[in-house]
């Protein structure tokens, strides 16, 4: 018994100078991390700034035109129901400038004077930002998504009351020269 409890003992005084030693190596390799983890992150600094550099360099190269301008006007929350504001942007999509002003102009229909006036202000864009001739373009794109719905109540018989609808829309127009 005695023998038992002195080799127990033998291996617990091992163990434990294992794991002095092992702390120990522990500590020097944080140490040599610790003064070699400056120059890593120097290292990794500079690379970051050259992408960085690489990146500006990219980014100063002006944007080259692909195809024909095309100039951009948009009208948001406009109170009219979209499905009523399709029916004229469907008449005027694709026409000459001029006579899609002439249908607007004339037409009954509530939505075409807001349409009338977002043409308008295409136009007017394209004058001005872009140094082209309004009379010269043509509705290249016109689309009338949906906007937010204003909720409102209206009382009806016995203490109910229903809801109405007042929808709005978001239409926006783009403008392309006239192909020869």
């Amino acid at each position: 018994m005695a023998d038992e409890k002195q080799k127990k003992a033998k291996a617990k005084a091992k163990a434990a100078a294992k794991a002095k030693d092992s702390k120990a190596a522990k500590a020097k390799a944080a140490k040599t991390d610790a003064k070699k983890a400056p120059a890593k992150k120097e290292a990794a600094a500079k690379k970051a700034t050259k992408k960085v550099a690489a990146k500006k360099a990219v980014k100063k190269e002006p944007a080259k035109p692909v195809g024909p301008i095309i100039v951009r006007a948009s009208s948001r929350y406009v109170r009219i129901a979209p499905r009523k504001a399709r029916l004229v942007a469907d008449q005027v999509r694709g026409l000459h400038i001029d006579r899609a002003r002439a249908l607007l102009q004339f037409s009954p229909r509530g939505a075409a004077r807001d349409i009338g006036k977002l043409i308008e202000s295409a136009a007017s864009n394209a004058e001005n930002n872009h140094d082209l001739v309004a009379d010269e373009m043509r509705i290249a794109e016109i689309t009338v998504d949906e906007g937010p719905t204003l909720r409102r109540y209206r009382p009806r018989a016995l203490g109910r009351a229903t809801r109405i609808n007042k929808r709005t829309s978001h239409i926006a127009v783009a403008l392309s020269p006239e192909e020869d």
